[in-house]
């Protein structure tokens, strides 16, 4: 194992380090870090906190994970952070852990976060996610599984953006983003569905054809936004269609920061 640790790096003696875990100059990882076989530390990052990681991740140069939360309610609890397979953190890249005790900060598996974004404190990120260079994800945020994050956007806190959105660059993201749909600009709107990823991810055409359906109730419609949601399970049985009608109710509950407007006829 002292092989694949650079002698420059800060290995705390009770981290629990898998022997085919390799470590890079000046690199730290504490007292409480957990790293799975396979996975690459390049040279200057720091692991910290009570911070699980899987199989198969890389954290190029400059990347921070399990830093306290920059939360001003944060006491020192014995927060933590939860880091699944395959995922690839560019440079400069920090992960917060969450702010009360027991709570996590929870990245799934296959993610893609590019150079300089920032995942705050309980944030929960599914699998197969891309995010672009310096987007800023706020605390309490959850991404569905294979959502493309642009560049250079803010998310704010508790906002909620569903499976295989696309956002654009540049946006501004304070409310909840609906599955399958592309949402960009400032103030962001839905613009259409996220055809590209659509067919990226491949649905067959009679998958297109019913959230195409879904998108002309909901956004090319006479009917009030509530009314469109309803009539969605008239349109046919499938579980993205179902996806979507369950988000859109959760996003328009009193609790919630509301739904991203869409332009309606």
């Amino acid at each position: 194992m002292s092989t694949l640790i650079h002698p420059t790096a800060v290995v705390h003696p009770k981290a629990e380090i898998h022997p085919s875990v390799q470590i890079g100059p000046y690199a730290v990882i504490g007292e409480h870090v957990s790293i799975g076989a396979g996975s690459v530390i390049d040279a200057h990052v720091i692991i910290n906190g009570r911070t699980t990681i899987g199989q198969g991740n890389r954290f190029y140069p400059g990347a921070a994970i399990g830093l306290e939360p920059q939360d001003l309610k944060y006491q020192g609890a014995a927060s933590l952070v939860q880091i699944g397979d395959r995922n690839t953190f560019r440079e400069y890249t920090t992960v917060n852990r969450a702010t009360a005790e027991g709570e996590k900060t929870i990245i799934g598996n296959n993610n893609l976060l590019m150079a300089y974004v920032h995942v705050a404190h309980n944030c929960v990120l599914a699998d197969n996610i891309v995010i672009a260079n310096s987007v800023a994800i706020a605390g309490h945020v959850e991404i569905e599984s294979r959502a493309v994050i642009g560049g250079m956007l803010g998310i704010h806190q508790f906002v909620h953006i569903g499976k295989m959105a696309m956002l654009g660059g540049m946006s501004r993201i304070d409310r909840d983003v609906p599955p399958f749909m592309l949402v960009e600009g400032n103030p962001s709107r839905v613009r259409s569905l996220n055809l590209v990823g659509l067919k990226r991810s491949g649905l067959n055409r009679a998958e297109m054809k019913l959230l195409k359906k879904a998108f002309r109730t909901l956004y090319s419609s006479d009917l009030k936004m509530s009314d469109a949601i309803a009539k969605l399970n008239t349109l046919g049985e499938h579980e993205h269609l179902h996806h979507l009608q369950t988000f859109l109710e959760t996003a328009l509950q009193p609790e919630r920061r509301g739904l991203t407007p869409g332009k309606r006829s």
